[in-house]
């Protein structure tokens, strides 16, 4: 049976752990430092945010390098667009990250009514709608 010890900064002082470590248990019930199964549930569902966000940020980032160098080529309002759009898109993703990292807590990330619920939300509208529209402009200045 493997228990996960992981980083928890509450209870970090009282048991001296700094970083993530694996140890391993005979007992089934050992939570490590976790003292209830909610608090390992937390950081398993938190790691798997993070390992889904990070994921994410690999074709948001690609969208977003090659819409900047499409700008640079072709400096077009539905260029821009494009790269508005993308932008908001890895904000997006970076939103999920440091919701998983839990960066800038004083955003209340997850929550609803929030300043991060918002930055989220407005990033992902304005991002699936401005790189859409950039690319029909674009595709219909190519045919014109």
């Amino acid at each position: 049976m493997i228990s996960i010890v992981a980083f928890h900064p509450k209870k970090a002082t009282s048991c001296n752990y700094s970083s993530p470590v694996l140890t391993y248990s005979k007992r089934k019930d050992d939570l490590g430092i976790f003292h209830k199964w909610s608090d390992l549930d937390i950081v398993i569902r938190m790691n798997a945010t993070l390992l889904k966000a990070l994921l994410a940020l690999v074709p948001a980032c690609m969208l977003f390098a090659g819409s900047v160098v499409f700008f640079f080529t072709r400096k077009t309002v539905g260029s821009f667009l494009q790269v508005i759009g993308a932008g908001c898109l890895v904000g997006v993703v970076l939103t999920h990250i440091f919701e998983a990292l839990r960066l800038f807590a004083w955003m209340h990330w997850g929550l609803e009514h929030s300043v991060g619920h918002y930055l989220d939300f407005w990033s992902a509208v304005l991002g699936l709608t401005l790189f859409p529209v950039g690319y029909l402009l674009h595709a219909l200045a190519r045919q014109g």
